[in-house]
């Protein structure tokens, strides 16, 4: 775990170097730390903003065009279904390059804003995120090209989250809504590299990464530009070795969940209810079980992550039109909760959301729609003192 700790706090430089080689040459930051700055969550900001970016399904260019598209994707043993790479970027934009390269494109961010009251007549201000992206050449990212914003997530519980059996969260999916309680929870299949077949997909804002080896292999290679066993070079050689790989993966797959707190506080306690009479915990699941896990510690856990790990449409406020497996432009999977209170104290000023745009987790919740517009509705009917009372619990997680 420790060794694992180092692997994720390394700096990567340019090579060649002793120590850490193999930064870009096109990178979005230098270390795994860097955008998991004390392992939680980001902020919408360059350099943990990421844009990811796919051509829409069927778009068709010329032949010697296609072969680019797939040179320039670092993920090349990834199937990706329904979000075919862009060339000369992949599917992510690296703003950033080391001395003698260009960043694929520039990224600015801007806000628009928009109010709305509470019943109870109390006013308010969302804020939604537009990115303005120039490419290297000073030309617009073209318009076909479909984008979709993401700040990092915090990194731990991860472990128990993958140690989860897949009957068991599947058994909680209801795509035709048989319960008729207006919530149809889908599973994302995607693409297991490793395994080389389709499997469920529970990790990132889509669920679209079925492992935390996959996603740490990722990760290394599309966030710093490092090439590793899972995704080489094309000579087959990798920027590290599948050692610091492993380790960095077993770091965040060990790394604990923060201990509730205010447990016996009564608003706490009040709020809880109201979370569960909201009908938040449809998707927002307390308790799971995790099954076996080649890490006994993971293994036989009873685990309060407050998520399904299913995809659900969010409606058309949240969505980013882009599609990522099965997920569809509207659908995210729905983030764990556990370690919520923690945020504002491990990274002031850290964003809620795939995008970071809500500030406080007030704002989160009244950006939800889509199958949660009933819960959105539900706290937004709700007295200024109860609404204190469910952020409060929310705090105590």
């Amino acid at each position: 775990h420790l060794e694992g700790d180092r692997a994720f706090e390394a700096v990567f430089v340019t090579p060649p170097a002793p120590v850490n080689a193999g930064l870009g040459p096109l990178f979005n930051n230098a270390s795994c730390a860097g955008c998991h700055i004390r392992d939680g969550r980001g902020m919408p900001v360059k350099g943990q903003m990421l844009v990811r970016v796919s051509l829409p399904l069927g778009y068709s260019k010329p032949h010697q065009e296609q072969e680019t598209i797939f040179e320039s994707h670092p993920e090349a043993s990834v199937t990706l279904g329904n979000a075919p790479p862009v060339p000369g970027i992949g599917t992510q934009i690296q703003d950033q390059a080391i001395y003698g390269h260009q960043p694929e494109a520039e990224v600015e961010i801007s806000w628009q804003t928009s109010s709305g009251q509470y019943a109870d007549g109390t006013t308010y201000e969302l804020r939604s995120p537009v990115a303005q992206i120039t490419l290297a050449n000073g030309n617009p990212l073209p318009s076909e090209v479909l984008t979709s914003l993401r700040i990092p997530t915090p990194v731990f519980g991860r472990g128990l989250l993958e140690a989860i059996a897949d009957e068991t969260i599947l058994a909680l999916a209801d795509p035709e809504d048989s319960n008729k309680d207006g919530i149809s929870g889908r599973p994302n299949m995607v693409w297991d590299t490793t395994a080389q077949k389709v499997v469920l997909g529970r990790f990132g804002h889509k669920a679209n990464i079925p492992n935390l080896l996959q996603q740490a292999a990722s990760a290394y290679v599309n966030d710093m530009g490092v090439t590793n066993p899972l995704f080489p070079e094309k000579d087959g050689s990798g920027d590290i070795d599948d050692r610091t790989l492993k380790t960095a993966t077993f770091y965040t797959q060990t790394l604990a969940v923060p201990a509730r707190t205010m447990v016996e506080d009564p608003t706490v306690k009040r709020g809880e209810k109201l979370f569960q009479q909201a009908n938040c915990a449809a998707c927002h699941v307390a308790e799971l079980r995790t099954a076996n896990h080649a890490i006994p510690a993971l293994a036989h856990q009873k685990i309060h992550p407050y998520s399904d790990l299913l995809l659900h449409d969010m409606g058309p406020e949240l969505a980013d039109r882009r599609p990522d497996f099965m997920a569809t432009g509207t659908e995210w999977r729905t983030p764990p909760l556990w370690g919520l209170g923690l945020t504002q104290t491990v990274l002031p000023y850290s964003g809620y959301l795939h995008d970071g745009r809500a500030r406080t987790l007030a704002e989160a919740i009244l950006w939800h729609g889509g199958e949660a517009a009933q819960a959105r509705e539900n706290f937004k009917k709700m007295p200024q003192s109860d609404r204190d009372a469910l952020v409060r619990f929310l705090n105590s997680l």
